[in-house]
């Protein structure tokens, strides 16, 4: 930054700053922003000259031109023609403060200083020149694939994205889809003979948004970039929440698939959030993460467009809260701790549990973890203990009091303790308390029994014998014994209650989710089979015709039972079979719930069903109405023109002259001819409704169809038509009849519509692997409420007088179109009038001939 009394940087004292003006689409208004600017600057005495402005012949921005030095052009000659290039000594020569130039990207002619325009600027850059430029989202060479796929336009020239990003200001020129169509249909971007071709192709409203999501992406990456820097430099530590970044921790364990997945759907919900993926590596060595399965999650991260980091430190909580303040972290995602309940009990403060604590401003989401995917687990009936604690309780009960006998039996301990028998007891008494804890009542038995021999025959006089020589030892050993059995009972029924409680809790949260999915809609019986089946842990669930006989599954062919059969009635005639393991009586009272809707999930689906079978017939009878209705006027008119003809014809009360004859005669045929048009047209729309429409797909070109297409029109004269581009497309996959139909039904529907003066454009262009054809009219167009209905059969929107046929011009031409696999949209043109959307599938290329 410059002091107080430094003299003005000048030209030549230090390197010129470059400014980009980008562009999400051409046509945005680039150009004038950057006239716009050297304006400002010349107001402010700055020493501005226009070293090349490309205005395309658009007054507005050619007008930002008067009162600004405009450095004349280098002319070049070359084969292709002469061009008027960007005079770089001439700008050197004149030295300005700052120079404009206008489309960074551009490739130079043959004979230039440098091949590329954005080298040129490099040059006046290092000559202490700032420099003010142009370019388009399309240009930069990160993107030109991108750009390629979406607009089906190759990008011939590009600028790196390393001389963009290091300008010292970049500037976003945006402008809505919708609103830069508008400008291009008033005629303020191209030549009113480039309108039509272009809203057709490039400048859908799909290319723009998806160019307009590229630019602003870009451009955030770049802000972010400066973001992070400026936070380095000034040491700041806290989250500035400018953008969704989501980091998930892995400990190379079993749940990190499922971490993951949870932490992609939260970025997910923020359009741009960030995925980062991050695994502490203790700083010893000792990380004990399986390399196999963090190579398979660091695969999973990056398909999903995140990102995989490694970090080694001593104490995990405090290096993945620190990297993810690092990256400026909004939200972190952890599992929940694997550890045993005796570790739990131990240190109770995980790393879960420590992040949260320290986390500060960001959020921290503690996700639970299932393996094998079997959805919500539901606690089993049981004793309430563990394998674990079953088998240890008996063992502790018989070497706990061992133990202790053999400690107290020592002389040191005995000498320093100065026991008597009733400490000695109470001794016994906590240890048998304790095994019961472990092992329940069973196990506390036995360890009262152990306990009470060994204070018998070691500690109550007479010692070394089991006899008992004063009466109250009795009763201290049967208290004892009391003590520890009515202490064990109390463990174990807390325990069995507590199962039970969960148990009961589980069914509560089982029924609650089945209940709340049943009123977010999923009442299909598929969803519900997949329900039942996760939720009970089973192999598969399925809806069979119920058996009258039960049938058992046969044994494996290694001699193994076969999984077991749980059979549920559904109804009358149906039943649920779930395969898997047996379930219990307190299992078998919430899969009764589940049955109950499924019951009522199947009955439904059979009055779905029934009334899907009754729909068509309404539907028919329906159409049947209309055409007795439309049939009335519409046949009846050519039938009556006809017979009014030929019967004039026969008629020898009146003597016709040849002309008078040929009149009559071309009548009689016109009428026929639309008769005839009238009846194929009804006989194809019943084949399409009926599913009996023959087709024949073949390669087809549209260069060839279209012409068929309006010489079958002979109201439509040919000027009134205008063909763009139908010849630089590929063939498409059609029946070449029944498209030369839709094609003449659309022109002729555009041609009624459109005003005198105003022809009919129909273009053709590809969008990835499909041709689409466009009419555009410039006639009034129809609602958007009322363009589905206008695909209605025998629907005639705008027509009052009744004269225009069966309204089944539009439905014939989607029913056609969807037969042979295309699709037929209507838009709005912009600057009015309708334009249809005859999309369809380009033809494969032909087999390359093999050799012979």
């Amino acid at each position: 930054m410059a002091q107080a009394g430094d003299p003005p940087d000048t030209p030549g004292t230090r390197p010129g700053r470059l400014k980009v003006y980008l562009g999400a689409a051409p046509g945005v208004g680039k150009t004038y922003r950057m006239l716009d600017e050297g304006w400002r600057r010349a107001l402010r005495g700055t020493d501005v000259v226009v070293a090349l402005a490309e205005c395309h012949h658009r007054p507005h921005t050619e007008e930002m031109l008067d009162g600004l030095e405009v450095v004349p052009r280098a002319r070049r000659a070359h084969p292709a023609g002469d061009s008027a290039e960007l005079d770089l000594d001439a700008v050197r020569a004149r030295r300005p403060e700052v120079a404009l130039i206008d489309e960074l990207a551009h490739t130079n002619a043959p004979g230039a200083a440098h091949p590329k325009r954005w080298q040129d600027v490099e040059e006046l850059l290092a000559a202490g020149i700032d420099v003010i430029t142009t370019v388009n989202i399309q240009h930069l060479e990160s993107l030109n694939d991108v750009v390629e796929k979406i607009t089906g336009v190759p990008q011939r020239e590009t600028v790196p994205d390393e001389v963009v990003r290091r300008a010292h200001q970049i500037e976003l020129v945006d402008m809505a889809p919708e609103a830069l169509r508008r400008r291009m249909a008033h005629g303020n971007i191209f030549a009113p003979e480039k309108i039509d071709a272009a809203l057709s192709h490039y400048f859908r409203v799909g290319n723009l948004t998806a160019l307009r999501e590229l630019a602003l992406l870009w451009v955030a990456e770049r802000v972010d970039e400066t973001l992070q820097r400026y936070r380095a430099e000034h040491g700041i530590g806290g989250v500035w929440e400018t953008r969704e970044r989501v980091v998930v921790a892995l400990t190379g364990g079993p749940e990190g698939e499922t971490l993951i997945r949870r932490a992609a759907r939260i970025a997910a919900r923020s359009s741009g959030g960030d995925l980062l993926a991050v695994h502490v590596a203790r700083s010893d060595g000792l990380a004990g993460a399986s390399p196999a399965a963090l190579a398979g999650q660091r695969r999973l991260v990056e398909s999903m467009g995140g990102s995989y980091h490694t970090v080694v430190g001593e104490h995990v909580p405090a290096a993945l809260l620190a990297f993810a303040r690092a990256e400026n972290a909004t939200q972190l995602v952890v599992g929940v701790s694997r550890r045993g309940r005796l570790r739990r009990l131990a240190d109770a403060r995980g790393v879960g549990e420590t992040v949260v604590g320290q986390s500060g401003d960001i959020d921290v989401h503690m996700v639970t973890h299932e393996r094998a995917g079997r959805g919500r687990s539901r606690p089993l009936p049981g004793s309430g203990l563990s394998p674990a604690r079953r088998l240890g309780g008996p063992v502790a009960g018989l070497l706990l009091p061992v133990l202790l006998t053999l400690l107290l039996r020592r002389q040191a301990v005995a000498d320093a303790l100065s026991l008597n028998l009733t400490s000695e007891a109470l001794l016994f008494l906590a240890a048998v308390v304790g095994v019961a804890c472990i092992g329940g009542v069973v196990s506390a038995l036995l360890a009262s029994v152990t306990a009470s021999l060994l204070l018998n025959y070691y500690f109550i006089p007479p010692a070394g014998r089991f006899t008992i020589a004063e009466a109250n030892n009795v009763l201290a050993l049967l208290v004892f014994a009391l003590v520890a059995v009515t202490v064990a009972a109390v463990v174990d029924r807390s325990l069995r209650l507590g199962r039970s409680a969960a148990h009961a809790t589980a069914e509560a949260e089982t029924l609650s989710s089945l209940a709340g999915g049943i009123l977010r809609g999923e009442q299909a019986v598929p969803v519900l089979l997949e329900r039942t089946r996760q939720t009970f842990g089973m192999d598969s669930a399925e809806l069979r015709p119920r058996e009258r006989e039960p049938v058992h599954g046969p044994a494996a062919a290694d001699g193994t039972p076969a999984p077991a059969v749980t059979r549920v009635p559904i109804g009358e005639d149906d039943e649920l079979v779930l395969h898997g393991r047996a379930l219990p009586a307190t299992e078998r009272r919430v899969l009764t719930a589940f049955a109950a809707h499924l019951t009522a999930a199947v009955e439904r689906a059979r009055l779905a069903e029934a009334a899907a079978e009754i729909e068509p017939v309404r539907a028919a009878d329906r159409m049947r109405t209309a055409l007795l209705a439309a049939v009335s006027h519409d046949l009846r008119t050519p039938l009556a023109g006809g017979w009014a003809a030929i019967s004039s014809l026969r008629s020898r009360d009146v003597d016709f002259s040849a002309e008078d004859k040929e009149e009559l005669l071309a009548t009689a045929e016109e009428s026929m001819i639309k008769l005839s048009r009238l009846v194929d047209n009804l006989l194809d729309m019943s084949r399409i409704q009926a599913g009996a429409l023959t087709l024949h797909l073949q390669p087809t070109a549209l260069a060839e169809v279209l012409p068929q297409a309006l010489d079958s029109l002979p109201d439509t004269p040919a000027s009134g038509v205008r063909v763009q581009d139908v010849e630089a497309v590929p063939c498409v996959l059609a029946d070449p009849p029944l498209l030369e139909r839709v094609v003449a039904n659309l022109v002729a529907n555009a041609t009624r519509h459109s005003p005198a003066g105003r022809p009919v454009t129909v273009a053709a262009s590809t969008l990835a692997a499909r041709v689409e054809l466009r009419i555009v009219d410039r006639g009034p167009g129809i609602r958007p409420a009322d363009r589905e209905r206008a695909f209605a059969p025998f629907q005639r929107l705008g027509d009052t007088d009744n004269t225009t046929g069966l309204g089944l011009g539009l439905a014939l031409s989607r029913g056609l179109t969807e037969a042979m696999g295309g699709t037929l949209v209507p838009e709005e043109t912009p600057g009015g009038g309708l334009t249809m959307v005859l999309s369809l599938p380009a033809a494969p290329p032909p087999a390359a001939d093999g050799p012979a």
